[in-house]
């Protein structure tokens, strides 16, 4: 039976192996492991593919966005709204920032809904947080012109969505700032963890220098009480190696993409661009009915998926305090009882491809589970 993984980060490591290693190599013999020239060098690329002044490297897509908020002053007393079907980490930043997070709900194609975010509004409300989920643009402009409006900050979530555009305009490079994550399971993946921050503001930028390494502004000054979030050395090596292979996994992933909706729309719902729209397909999401089945059915014929995710933000334990209850958002909550994640990598072959094609097939067709 053909063997379909929902990752394979060996495989894309066996090709990258020796020129990784190399320049792993010349770092150790630098004696530089935490921030430094390999550090600035990766911020200044990464800075230029997202079309921003500055890039801030940190030491995970969490910390990227807690440091935002808190540069940004946002505290006790304030609310940011951010979207309700999103990892739980696009929340806690606000709570840990000491702040309420305020939900919206979200669209078919699981962005923030702008005009929900409007009906939550308040005096208190001094950002909000879009989620560029599985890799796909929120809509960033009308998003800009209501925080406009409003006065307050926009702080992009792009943890899922390096290399993303809106209207051909890099995500990231819309708001104040822009968090990305560099977990091993994102499209541009360190081996362990990291993050980073863009932005335009050089204010911001500045502080965001001191925020992420104790508040010093120089060896012996501390500025201001702050977290030890820097990113390290061998993880901006990495990561700027990769950076060379990322628009041609970005193409790969979006010819997947291609593939599996001309295939598989007559089966489920899959994901839809707009002529706006450059997704890059973090994940490849569908929604199912009987997911659940499906899910078991593949599982059973050797091809892994997985639900992201399966408890929207309002819903789990943490959020208990807030106050929300099952039908608040019910877009979202509908999502998380539907979707399921499909294997998207560029290592994945045409055989594998081709086998979770016709294997959903066959499940819909009357010869699978029911």
């Amino acid at each position: 039976m053909l063997k379909v993984p929902f990752v394979n980060l060996s495989l894309q490591h066996k090709a990258l192996k020796r020129p990784l290693l190399k320049s792993i190599a010349e770092m150790l013999d630098s004696g530089q492991f935490i921030l430094g020239p390999v550090v600035e060098e990766f911020e200044k690329t990464f800075a230029a593919f997202c079309d921003t002044q500055f890039a801030v490297g940190v030491d995970n897509g969490t910390n990227a966005l807690l440091l935002t908020l808190k540069a940004l002053g946002i505290g006790p007393g304030d609310e940011v709204i951010t979207a309700a079907n999103s990892f739980l980490a696009s929340a806690s930043c606000i709570a840990l920032a000491g702040a309420t997070p305020v939900f919206a709900d979200v669209r078919d194609d699981y962005a923030i809904d702008p005009y929900f975010v409007e009906s939550v509004i308040t005096s208190r409300t001094k950002a909000i947080i879009p989620v560029h989920l599985t890799g796909h643009p929120a809509e960033m402009d009308t998003i800009i012109q209501l925080a406009d409006k409003h006065c307050i900050y926009v702080v992009e979530d792009a943890a899922q969505a390096v290399g993303a555009k809106f209207a051909g305009q890099a995500v990231g490079s819309f708001g104040v700032a822009g968090c990305f994550s560099f977990h091993p399971l994102k499209i541009l993946n360190a081996v362990g963890d990291g993050g980073m921050i863009t932005t335009s503001d050089f204010a911001l930028y500045e502080m965001l220098l001191k925020a992420r390494n104790h508040g010093l502004k120089s060896r012996d000054e501390c500025e201001f009480w702050s977290f030890n979030a820097r990113l390290d050395a061998i993880q901006a090596i990495i990561l700027r190696e990769k950076m060379e292979y990322l628009n041609q996994w970005i193409s790969k992933r979006r010819d997947i993409a291609k593939i599996y909706s001309s295939e598989l729309a007559e089966f489920v719902k899959v994901p839809r661009e707009s002529e706006r729209e450059t997704s890059v397909y973090q994940t490849y999401v569908i929604q199912a009915e009987r997911r659940n089945q499906l899910q078991q059915y593949l599982a059973v014929r050797g091809i892994d998926t997985k639900i992201h995710y399966s408890i929207p933000i309002h819903l789990q334990e943490a959020a208990s305090s807030l106050g929300y209850k099952i039908g608040d958002f019910r877009v979202a909550e509908y999502q998380s009882n539907h979707i399921l994640s499909l294997p998207i990598y560029p290592e994945l072959s045409t055989e594998q491809l081709d086998y979770v094609v016709k294997t959903i097939k066959k499940f819909y067709m009357g010869t699978g589970a029911h």
